[in-house]
């Protein structure tokens, strides 16, 4: 009985503090990533959800502390305690730095770093990006096989990078022939995680 009553209020305690992190980070309806997955849709265990998010908050601290510019200029997700980081920065010596410390973050799996050395702005490429991102985001809304809420999107010279979790190798497919067909894209590079493969399974 004891035993029964500290596992509930471990279950509380969790979903406190779900509920806590969730809120210091916007609307519930966005979940743990903004814009990517969602609690309501989430693969991921309550717990791996929680690391997760604590993993994020910790390595963001770290960065914007290296450098203040990196809030706006540096993007950081985590899933299943692999890290993705996209962006763009002065020096190639910083992307360095950034994974080195991505790498240092207690619990990672995994360091992806997709970060760009900065250029002259173009606007006409910028423009161009930011439509490339939007056509795919409607398409995969509007594809039912893809649960759309579950990835990120970011696109750089007219190429697509989706981070997410996908539910089978089907959806992933999906995701990738949709955005093979929007013109002008030139490459489409994938950082996309299987259920099955996620450290801990839902319950």
């Amino acid at each position: 009985m004891f035993k029964f009553k500290k596992m509930k209020i471990k279950s509380l305690f969790k979903l406190f503090v779900l509920l806590f992190l969730s809120g210091c980070i916007g609307a519930s309806s966005t979940g743990l990533f903004g814009t990517g997955v969602t609690v309501a849709i989430d693969p991921r265990s309550l717990g791996t959800q929680i690391d997760d998010s604590i993993m994020d908050k910790s390595l963001d601290a770290r960065l914007i502390s290296l450098n203040k510019s990196y809030l706006l200029d540096v993007k950081t997700k985590i899933l299943d305690g692999r890290i993705f980081i996209t962006g763009k920065v002065n020096a190639p010596e910083e992307k360095l730095k950034i994974t080195k410390l991505a790498w240092e973050t207690k619990g990672a799996r995994s360091v992806k770093n997709d970060i760009k050395i900065k250029e002259d702005f173009n606007f006409q490429q910028s423009a161009k990006d930011i439509l490339i991102t939007s056509q795919l985001r409607s398409a995969m809304i509007f594809n039912k096989k893809i649960i759309a809420v579950n990835y990120q999107i970011d696109t750089y010279k007219k190429t697509i990078y989706v981070y997410g979790i996908s539910q089978n190798e089907e959806e992933r497919d999906e995701i990738i022939k949709e955005a093979k067909e929007i013109l002008d894209v030139e490459d489409v590079i994938t950082s996309i995680l299987m259920v099955s493969d996620l450290r801990v399974k839902k319950d």
